[in-house]
């Protein structure tokens, strides 16, 4: 039976907004003194200005399992950082309730509880004591956090001369390596190159491994689906999404402010519309030509892009490409490719992409789109025009797909075993590329 490490009930902050009072002199002081008493006569009957003030968190409430990894993602200003605050206690809560159990150790910043006077190796045991840790523990993890850090000739140096970079991996190997019950980490693993960052997603894997929760806040949505199990979405302080961190950074990729994808992709400033033909709307279509917003791997289906010109007759070329949750490109079709154009008959229409059998893997995909006239130039194009859905389907026949992070296009292929007599030979040995004249299929024993 699992076991709640974290428990966080109607969690709410609140910050006034506000200027702050400078210090004054002594005289300011004996003069506001005097004055005071007329002032708040002068003020008797009339309504104290309104405070302004901003919920940081409002509402917030989950449960966080032992050993569990969780992701935290959202808009900069959406409350990420306020929420490791308040379950850091550096905070508190205006209302509400958090409930941990075990030793904390959090990294909210670079450098977090370092003190810059103090070399590598005194601010190592001033945040293991700081943490809760004995002299015996830290010296006992000493090597390895050092080794970790990759700080071994600067060790003795104090730490106000390190680089960021250097700042950032020596916190982190303190906050990893003394083994606190719950790990709070904030977007700090940005300011590391990325053979560090990689050592950190390790490191924390490792951590939750060992039975340690993991709090993580990042941008990083790549990092985030790798790491984490499940995923929270944080907006204007209030949490809107909970699920398994794919489906939650899916959904995040997918919102913009309530408005479609298509309407935040014609607004667009990015957007480059030509005058002869412009595309009015994006669309995926099932096996039955239906519209809908979920497809399936390996259905027949299609997407649609609506257009209209005042010019037709037309010849255009057309181009879409399909980008997965972590921006990575992973499908691109086009009539240039083909080696054709189009010709747009109707002041109004759709061109028509259809999938034979969608190679792809479930997730959510934002899309593309490009028209061109006949000679390349850019008539209109759109950026994230439409996010499709792709449901789980049975590609292959056998009822199974390729486990998550194993790529994201799907092939058709087969396999054999062929004896090494049988091995196909170099057909001509004076072309600088070789080519391979490969055996009659019948020749092949399959064997599965």
């Amino acid at each position: 039976m699992s076991e709640t490490v974290i428990t966080v009930e109607n969690l709410s902050k609140q910050y006034r907004i506000g200027v702050r009072e400078r210090y004054g002199c002594l005289r300011e002081s004996i003069v506001k003194g005097i004055t005071a008493p007329f002032q708040r006569l002068r003020r008797l009957g009339q309504k104290p200005p309104p405070e302004e003030t901003i919920w940081a968190l409002k509402d917030v409430s989950f449960e966080v399992q032992k050993g569990e990894v969780l992701g935290i993602i959202g808009r900069n200003g959406a409350g990420k950082t306020t929420l490791l605050k308040v379950l850091s206690r550096i905070t508190e809560p205006t209302e509400g309730e958090v409930r941990i159990r075990g030793r904390v150790a959090s990294l909210l910043e670079v450098g977090t509880g370092f003190h810059p006077e103090l070399t590598g190796r005194e601010n190592i045991f001033l945040n293991g004591a700081v943490l809760g840790m004995t002299r015996k523990e830290i010296q006992r993890k000493f090597d390895e956090i050092v080794a970790f850090a990759e700080v071994e000739k600067f060790i003795d140096t104090p730490v106000k001369r390190y680089s960021s970079g250097m700042y950032v991996r020596l916190a982190f190997a303190v906050a990893a390596h003394l083994e606190p019950e719950v790990l709070l980490v904030d977007e700090v693993l940005a300011v590391g190159d990325a053979e560090f960052q990689k050592k950190c997603l390790g490191k924390m894997g490792d951590v939750a491994r060992e039975g340690r929760t993991v709090l993580f806040v990042s941008h990083n949505m790549a990092a985030t689906v790798k790491l984490c199990a499940r995923g929270l979405l944080l907006s204007s302080g209030r949490l809107v999404k909970e699920g398994s961190s794919r489906e939650t950074v899916d959904f995040y990729l997918g919102t913009s402010g309530g408005r479609t994808a298509l309407n935040v992709a014609l607004d667009s400033p990015e957007r480059s519309r030509g005058r002869l033909v412009y595309i009015t709307g994006v669309c995926g279509l099932d096996g039955s030509h239906n519209e809908t917003t979920g497809i399936t791997t390996g259905s027949r289906c299609a997407v649609a892009f609506g257009f209209a010109t005042e010019a037709f007759p037309l010849q255009v070329r057309f181009a879409f490409g399909l980008i997965d949750s972590m921006g990575e490109y992973c499908l691109h079709c086009g009539s240039f490719t083909l080696g054709h154009n189009l010709c747009l008959h109707s002041s109004r229409g759709w061109i028509v992409c259809r999938f034979a059998r969608l190679p792809l893997m479930p997730g959510t995909y934002s899309v593309n789109f490009m028209l061109q006239d006949a000679g390349g130039g850019v008539l209109d194009y759109l950026k994230n025009a439409a996010r499709l859905t792709v449901r789980d389907g049975d590609y292959y026949g056998s009822g199974r797909l390729p486990g998550a992070g194993m790529g994201n296009v799907l092939a058709d292929y087969d396999y054999s075993v062929i004896p090494d007599s049988l091995l196909p030979r170099e057909r001509c040995a004076k072309k600088e590329e070789r080519e391979w004249e490969w055996l009659p299929r019948q020749h092949i024993s399959n064997e599965k």
